[in-house]
């Protein structure tokens, strides 16, 4: 018997565990990540606000990067988290980061990206949960990613994880919106957050 196919997100079974097989099939509007076979809806469409932010960040990225290895995506790009397996019938989980970069070119293809980005940014949004970041937080960790940073446009704050040898992420200090922040994945690279916070 042929499975029916999805077309709505009131199909879906919330208890059952998914894969990126499933994702590719789902026709209907809503965004969706899963997170280790789980599924999360994503927030509704981001603030005038939240879009500014993510594109200051992503304007600074992409105009460093210009001519370089590394490369920068903004949302929405999948990105498929996976250490063992390259199989979409095997991959649990697929999130889409705001923003992020990726210097092993060989991990993106025509999808998005597979496997790990250097860099993760997630804007947080009132929609997000703390079960939702606590989620993210773990995967990224485990998935290793080298740097998780996370921007508050609510606090105009901005906190950086980073990956240690023993792949467990280290708390920056809090910043403020007067703080630059640097990093040595990205050599030479400064973030000015009064830029990053700036509204137009």
């Amino acid at each position: 018997m042929e499975t029916q196919e999805i077309m709505q997100f009131s199909d879906l079974d919330l208890l059952k565990s998914y894969t990126y097989a499933d994702y590719l099939q789902w026709k209907f509007k809503e965004r969706l990540e899963l997170i280790k076979g789980r599924i999360f809806k994503m927030s509704p469409a981001p603030s005038v606000y939240h879009q500014e932010i993510a594109g200051n960040i992503y304007f600074a990225l992409k105009s460093y990067l210009r001519k370089k290895q590394c490369k920068v995506f903004i949302a929405p790009f999948d990105v498929r988290l996976t250490k063992k397996t390259l199989l979409n019938e095997d991959i649990k989980t697929v999130v889409q980061p705001d923003i992020c970069v990726i210097c092993d070119r060989s991990k993106i293809d025509k999808a998005g990206c597979i496997g790990a980005p250097d860099i993760v940014v997630e804007i947080i949004s009132p929609g997000n949960n703390k079960t939702e970041l606590q989620n993210k937080f773990e995967i990224y960790e485990e998935n290793g990613v080298q740097e998780y940073w996370i921007v508050s446009p609510q606090d105009k704050t901005f906190l950086k994880y980073t990956l240690n040898q023993e792949g467990v992420y280290i708390a920056s200090k809090l910043l403020p919106s007067d703080a630059e922040v640097t990093t040595p994945i990205l050599p030479g690279f400064v973030l000015k957050l009064e830029d990053v916070f700036a509204e137009d």
